[in-house]
Formats: structure tokens, sequence, C-alpha cells
């Protein structure tokens, strides 16, 4: 009996220290959600006077953003597994270290090609961050407050996307579009000293497990031939012989490289992951999430320069509806899912964004009036608020703590990919019908006469791409509703028995 008192004694002492610390280890991945959403709305915002400054033209401005999304994307696993193996937090420091350098050095670029060099190294720091930080915010706290944790984590994205936009804007209009680059710098020093002094690792990575060279290498190409092919087909035709390659090597090392996880004690993606119900359909479901609405915010802001005609400040002030109410919903549902599980908030949430484009579907025109965009991007804010930090609760909660960096880097890699296969779907149903130089005009701006036939087209094709991004909405909602309940008790127990 008095044995039992000392060990209960002593899990009440370790929970007491755990809930001081989780605050600040929120607090150090908050910093690195803020740097990471500032950086990519800004860049959306500035690709039109970069293309102009640097020469540029609009497949290397497109790969401006797919550099950063591609390595990021191919190295999360892998990354994932080195975290389990070395340590979460020392990994996550890394990623803000190489994080800031890249930022320093897109600054600094002279031309296109070092640009997209230099955003490839900023991809694997935001590769690096983006998989532990949810591992880390899931390891600090317990189940039944990882819903607002990650929500209060998720306000950090809309505060970023706020701030990038108006920052980004204010930038272009005063300075060079450098310093959307030098603006992560201060950013990054200030989270690597706080990471640095602040964090600690919470377990210790097990002993004795070796990393998967042969894994880790099979998938890195395979989703490099897979992405390479998306973004290239958008310039050349998809039925030509170096795209049906390409898709064709993706095909190959797919099959070889699930065929060799079955063999290694410690495979770089631990298939064991997909039999939690839970993990297997929040996965699925943001992946669909990310693949429907990924490429619609880039869509609105080409819409409102190219075809309206304002100015990347005007633009950005524009989009502030959508941001807003995401930082305002993102942790109520967060917190709602605390209570209620996430099942029923984040299909709300895929279901309303679905909505979100109907309505654009329904009103986007050449003159369309400004409250029926807001209304729109409001609705896209809502959804997304409700979606996010649900989702990830649920699916970091159906993750044994051991393998919380594969988990995460499981969901993460899932979404990055249905990010760069939205871009590269969204451009090509928007832009299928018009000529590349029209494409270009309308990118940058150039005057197109209301009302004419480029400009109804181009109207109608955005409209086309809403239309699949809603369809997979709907696809989404329904993986999110059959995910099932989290059995909260249980993972709770497992949380104890693990720490």
């Amino acid at each position: 009996m008095e044995k039992q008192e000392k060990i209960t004694q002593g899990a009440r002492l370790g929970i007491h220290q755990r809930f001081e610390y989780k605050w600040v280890a929120l607090s150090v991945t908050t910093i690195g959600a803020l740097m990471a959403a500032i950086d990519s709305t800004i860049v959306i915002l500035a690709l039109p006077d970069m293309m102009e400054k640097l020469h540029a033209d609009l497949i290397e401005m497109i790969w401006v953003i797919m550099a950063y999304i591609l390595i990021s994307t191919v190295f999360l696993l892998t990354f994932g597994r080195v975290a389990d193996m070395l340590g979460r937090v020392r990994m996550y420091n890394l990623g803000f270290v190489i994080f800031t350098v890249g930022s320093a050095l897109c600054g600094i670029s002279q031309n296109a090609t070092q640009l997209i060099l230099f955003r490839l190294v900023q991809g694997a720091g935001a590769a690096l961050m983006m998989v532990n930080s949810p591992a880390i915010i899931t390891e600090v706290f317990p189940a039944n407050e990882r819903g607002r944790a990650l929500g209060i984590n998720g306000i950090t994205w809309a505060l970023g996307g706020i701030a990038g936009p108006l920052l980004g804007g204010a930038i272009l209009a005063a300075a060079s579009w450098r310093w959307i680059f030098y603006i992560n710098v201060p950013i990054g020093i200030i989270g690597t000293v706080w990471g640095y002094l602040a964090l600690h690792e919470m377990s210790k990575p097990k002993q004795g497990e070796h990393f998967d060279p042969i894994g880790a290498i099979t998938f890195s190409i395979g989703l490099v031939a897979l992405l390479i092919a998306l973004t290239l087909g958008i310039q050349y035709s998809w039925t030509s012989l170096p795209i049906l390659s390409l898709f064709a090597l993706f095909v190959i090392m797919f099959i070889v490289f699930f065929l060799w996880e079955r063999k290694p004690a410690n495979p770089v993606l631990d298939l064991s992951l997909f039999q939690n119900r839970v993990y297997n359909f929040s996965v699925l479901a943001a992946m669909l999430q990310s693949l429907a609405m990924f490429a619609v915010d880039f869509l609105i802001v080409f819409y409102l320069q190219g075809v309206r005609g304002y100015s990347p400040l005007t633009a950005a002030l524009l989009l502030l509806p959508l941001p807003i109410v995401s930082a305002i919903v993102g942790p109520l549902s967060g917190l709602l899912a605390d209570h209620i599980g996430a099942r029923i908030p984040a299909t709300l949430g895929v279901l309303i964004q679905a909505a979100a484009l109907a309505w654009f579907i329904l009103w986007l025109s050449p003159t369309t009036p400004y409250w029926e965009l807001a209304v729109g991007l409001a609705l896209m804010g809502l959804g997304g608020g409700l979606f996010w930090s649900p989702n990830t609760s649920a699916a970091m909660n159906g993750a044994p703590l051991p393998r919380l960096g594969i988990a995460s880097a499981t969901l993460a890699t899932l979404r990055q990919t249905g990010m760069v296969t939205s871009f590269a779907l969204a451009l090509a149903v928007a832009a299928g019908s018009l000529p590349n130089n029209v494409v270009m005009d309308l990118f940058v701006g150039t005057n197109v006469a209301l009302g004419s036939q480029v400009m109804q087209a181009f109207i109608g094709g955005i409209q086309n791409a809403f239309i699949v991004s809603a369809a997979l909405c709907l696809v989404a909602a329904g993986f999110s509703f059959v995910r099932g309940k989290e059995n909260r008790q249980q993972q709770v127990q497992l949380d104890l028995s693990t720490k």
C-alpha cells in the first residue's frame, strides 16, 4: 500500500511538472508555426513582382513554390524516423536553424535558379519543424487537452495568414521583394535561441534501433518522380514520354517501397499505424482536404491580382476574412474536440468548405461585389478552423507515443502530397483553355477587358477547378465521418503507461 502511494505521488509530481513545461513547449512550437505561415503567404503575393524583377517565367515562379513543398514533403518520413531515433527536440531546433539560414539565402538570390535552390534549403528546415511540432505537443499534453493545444498552435497559422499578406503587401509597396524572406530571420533567431534554452526531451529514444536507408531512398525517389510529373505536366503534355516515364518510376518505386517495408525490424514507415481506424481515416481526410483546398487560396490571389487588377497590398487586405475567422474558430474547435471527439467538428468543417466553394462557383465573375467574396472567404476560414485541429488531434491520439515522430511525418507527408497535387491539378484545370502567354499576362496583372472572351474563359476555368475541389471535400467529409470515435480513456491509459 505504501509503495502504491509513492507511485501515485510520483505520478502527480510528474503531471505537475508536465503541466508547467507543456506551455513552454507550446510557445516554442508556436513560433515555428508563425514563421512557416508568414513565409508561405508572403511568397504567393510576391510572385508577380519576383517574376518581373528576376526576369523569370511562370513555370520558374511555380517552382519557387513547388521547390519548398517538394523538399519538405520528400524528407518528412525520413526526418520523422530520425527524430524518433535521435530526439524530437534536437531535430526541431535544427529545423529552426536551417529554415532561418535558407530564408537569408533566398533574400540574396540573384536569379530564379538561385531562389529555387535556396527554397529547397528552406523546405528542409520546414520539414524538420513540421514533423516534430505536433509530435512535441502530443508528447507533452495529455490526451484530453491535445485538441486545445493544437488549436492554439493553429491560431498561429491563422495569424500568420493575416500577418503574411499584410507584411508582404506593405513590404512590396515600400521595399524590394527580398525583404519578404529577410523578415523570417529575426523570428528564426528568436525561435532558435528560445528552443535551445527552453526545450528538453521528454522521453529517451529507444536504443539499438537502426535507420532504414533502402526504404528512405525508394520512398524519396518515388515521391520526387510523382511531384515533378505533376508540376511539369502543367507545361508539357500529360501523355508525353517524359511525364509518363516519371509516373511509371513513381509506381515502381512505391511498389518496391511497400514490399520492402514489411522486412526491416525498424522500417522508415511503420505500417502498423494504419491498423488504427481513427488514425487511418484521419490521415486520409487530411490528405483529401489538402488536395481540395491548398490551391484555392492561390487561385483567389490569381483572380484578385490578375483579373481584378488589385495591388498585392489590396489583395492581402481583401483576403483577411479567411484567416480572421480561422483564428477565432481554430482553438474553439480543438476544445470542442477534446469533449466530444473529432468526427463531428472535422466533418462539419470540410462540408462547410465545400459550401464555400459552391458559393464561389455560383457567384464568381469579373465584377463580383466584394461582400460576396468576403462571405465565401469567411466560410472557407470557418471550415478550415473546424477541421484542422480536431483532425490532427484525432490522428495523433491514435498513434503510440514511441512512434509519434513517424506518425506525425506520415500525416504531414500525405497532407503535403495533397497540397502539391492540388496546385498542379487546379492550375491545369483553371488554365487549360487558355494559351500560356495569356495565363502569364493575367498572372502579372496585365489588363484584359472585362467581359472579353479570354476573361470569361479564365473565370470559367477557375470555377471548374472549384468544382473539382468541392467534390474532393465531399469525399474527405466521408472519410472523416466513418473514422469512428476516439477511445480517449484508452489513450490516457496508454499515455501514462508509456511516459
